[in-house]
């Protein structure tokens, strides 16, 4: 869904603008994903995200017993479509450096910045320490895309269910499963800046997280 502005865009607008020109530093995110294993499992799965890197973008591959499911419809808005699988490839590159045990991974580099950089370290660093990897199968679905005021930026929003979502000692390989409950669900806002220069690149800005989603229950 592709929409022109919508009031939950209203608290990125003063943020907007700063990371469009400059690419600052940003606001903290209201919370932070789960570790370990969380519940919430998108059921359908459509896209997998696996996805082979282009010549000039980085490696974003996950392990095999790993599946980011995307449920997502493409919209039919060039720069949405664009802001929207940007906003994919954040997160399979925030799922990369936990795979590859790498709070400087670049690839989570190249597709973020400012707040949401630091929230990616954030997390990949939580689960360096604590010593798990990804498993199972993480699921984003009902996805919807908001161009902001500045009629630059683009606000993605979309629901997560990772009731499926386990971490896994890399030790002794152990799983932590974890049971399905209000918390397996979360709503993400990322706020997506346009390409600079020569790049198409759409990075992340600031991404905020919110858990026990009941609107995403499905």
């Amino acid at each position: 869904m592709a929409r022109r502005i919508a009031p939950i865009a209203a608290t990125f607008a003063a943020t907007a603008a700063l990371l469009i020109t400059a690419c600052g530093g940003g606001d903290d995110s209201s919370s932070t994903d789960d570790i370990k294993g969380a519940d919430t499992g998108s059921s359908s799965p459509s896209t997998s995200a696996s996805e082979p890197a282009d010549a000039d973008r980085p490696d974003v591959s996950l392990p095999k017993d790993f599946k980011l499911v995307f449920d997502f419809d493409k919209p039919s808005d060039a720069k949405h479509a664009a802001a929207l699988a940007d906003a994919q490839n954040y997160i399979r590159a925030l799922k990369h450096g936990i795979a590859e045990q790498d709070p400087n991974d670049p690839a989570y580099q190249f597709y973020s910045a400012a707040q949401a950089a630091q929230y990616a370290k954030s997390q990949i660093d939580e689960y360096v320490k604590g010593g798990w990897t990804v498993n199972g199968t993480d699921g984003y679905y009902d996805e919807d895309t908001t161009t902001l005021s500045d009629g630059k930026g683009v606000l993605v929003t979309f629901c997560r269910n990772q009731a499926k979502f386990y971490g896994k000692e890399i030790k002794t390989g152990k799983i932590l499963y974890t049971e399905e409950s209000l918390n397996s669900y979360q709503t993400f806002r990322l706020l997506m800046v346009p390409p600079s220069g020569s790049s198409e690149v759409w990075k992340t800005g600031n991404i905020e997280v919110i858990g026990k989603a009941k609107e995403c229950q499905r």
